[in-house]
């Protein structure tokens, strides 16, 4: 999956954020990945806006969205290349959401 990532989001900046690997977009957090007791999430900071059904939005009240993964067979790389497309086009802004006190605003799309 981080290769994946690290091909189409060359400008993206990775890090280890709250114990997972994460991905940053001028300091933007747009995707990550984490391992659940059963299964891998992928998970877009604003992929709720993507429109793309297998997408499930977050249980709060944010932006993300993710799918979750049992087995490599169920990644499909045509998908996820296109949602990392997205997560450039389609950001709201996490970087700057405790300045706001927790109000998210539209970055692009």
């Amino acid at each position: 999956m981080a290769n994946t990532i690290d091909h189409v989001l060359t400008e993206a900046e990775s890090k280890i954020w709250h114990a997972h690997p994460v991905w940053f977009l001028d300091g933007n957090p747009v995707v990550g990945y984490s391992k659940l007791n059963d299964s891998i999430r992928l998970m877009f900071w604003s992929g709720i806006d993507f429109d793309e059904e297998k997408l499930q939005p977050g249980p709060g009240k944010f932006k993300d969205a993710s799918i979750r993964y049992t087995s490599t067979d169920q990644v499909n790389i045509r998908e996820v290349t296109r949602w990392l497309k997205k997560s450039r086009e389609i950001q709201w802004d996490y970087k700057n959401i405790v300045k706001r006190k927790g109000k998210l605003e539209r970055l692009k799309g």
